[in-house]
């Protein structure tokens, strides 16, 4: 087996070429290796696994902890503070499946259809804007606030309070000075703790004051679980949606027979979703991962506590389980891909987020019969995190509105 490298002699390979296109990096991995001892941007030693055999596999091993309890030797991350972190993403079997249950039927596909004509409602008010301006950002105008619509409403945020959420979240996955991390996060937590203790003096009919009965009622969870929960179901139910919703168009502008194509039959929708899913997605990495004990990985010995990154975009562009796995191809028949998890973890929002996308998407291909960039491709600034593929801005030009 092969051994750990030795410290200090850690490859880098998150660099600024990486944050703009990360597929050539992934495909140098996989070929060189199935497991890479590396360095992430804040010089902490995780192991890399690109290889979507690899993946797929270990994301269900139950030796693989999400409980920080088990990590060692170096592991970093986002510093939150106990009463957000007590989420799903970092909780092993017993407890997690006891929290999932307590918000799971929110987010059945039933619920969700229910869903679709305040999603299509605020998704026509949005492009209504675009159509105004005739050139606008779609991230800041559109692929943004149409989760935080949605979410917010579905969990009880005020409106006033969905576009401070959001930019304190993309501050911690993009920095732009240091310490804007841990403001960001503070920030968060006030921000929640004041929501709970408005919504428990004052409970409404939405996801959060039924959580907050749970907890005060029932007591079936913690008060940490119960803030954690509300921010992991802000976080997950728009961070990645806002971003699908602009990297897919984006990919479809630059793919025009593909566009044409889903222009001329809108019954490939769905399929071509699940094309944006499985090579625009902005997450990058499973969460990150401990061993409980030594375990062996392609034939690489990884020490009990290390930090193990499962990597599921470089899984999903893996030539030997997608042909051709670098092309954007909304006809393509093989729809099983990782991006939104394997096993006890997959996607509490899967079936909210599909809809989400399938009519933001739609909505901008139905309404407008023409769509520009409004600056060169080349020109396009993309968020500086390895963790989070996703476009800073996406300004667009829209060709008149059809009714």
């Amino acid at each position: 087996m092969s051994q750990p490298s030795p410290a200090g002699t850690l490859p880098a390979p998150f660099d600024d070429a990486f944050f703009t296109d990360p597929y050539p990096v992934y495909a140098q991995l996989r070929q060189a290796g199935p497991v890479h001892h590396a360095a992430t941007p804040d010089g902490s030693p995780v192991w890399l696994v690109t290889r979507e055999e690899d993946v797929r596999t270990w994301l269900t091993d139950p030796r693989l902890s999400v409980n920080k309890a088990h990590a060692r030797r170096g592991y970093q991350g986002f510093s939150l503070p106990p009463a957000l972190d007590a989420n799903l993403l970092n909780i092993d079997p017993a407890d997690h499946l006891r929290l999932r249950r307590l918000v799971s039927q929110a987010f059945t596909p039933r619920r969700v259809e229910d869903l679709r004509e305040r999603v299509q409602a605020a998704a026509d008010r949005l492009a209504d804007g675009l159509a105004a301006q005739r050139t606008a950002d779609l991230v800041e105008h559109y692929a943004n606030p149409l989760p935080l619509i949605v979410i917010g409403e579905l969990i009880g945020v005020p409106e006033h309070s969905r576009r401070a959420f959001s930019a304190w979240v993309g501050s911690m996955f993009d920095p732009e000075c240091p310490g804007q991390v841990a403001e960001s996060v503070d920030r968060i937590h006030r921000f929640l703790l004041e929501l709970i203790a408005t919504r428990r003096g004052a409970p409404c009919d939405d996801l959060l004051s039924a959580m907050i009965a749970a907890r005060d009622e029932g007591d079936r969870l913690s008060e940490d679980e119960l803030v954690s929960l509300a921010f992991l179901i802000l976080l997950a139910g728009t961070e990645n949606t806002q971003h699908v919703i602009s990297n897919g168009l984006l990919t479809l502008l630059r793919h025009p027979r593909q566009l044409a194509a889903l222009r001329g039959d809108p019954g490939l929708l769905a399929t071509a979703v699940e094309e944006m899913l499985r090579c625009t997605h902005p997450n990058q990495w499973a969460i990150r991962r401990f061993p409980t004990e030594d375990i062996a990985i392609g034939g690489v010995r990884i020490p009990a506590g290390d930090t193990v990154m499962l990597g599921i975009a470089s899984a999903n562009r893996d030539p030997d389980r997608y042909p051709d796995p670098d092309s954007f191809d909304i006809h393509r028949e093989d729809k099983q891909h990782l991006t939104l998890g394997h096993g006890l973890h997959y996607c509490l929002g899967a079936p909210l987020a599909r809809l989400e996308i399938q009519i933001a998407l739609g909505t901008l291909l139905r309404r407008f019969p023409r769509i520009d960039l409004a600056l060169p491709a080349g020109s396009l600034r993309w968020r500086a995190s390895f963790r989070s593929h996703a476009l800073k801005e996406l300004p667009i030009t829209v060709g008149p509105p059809t009714a």
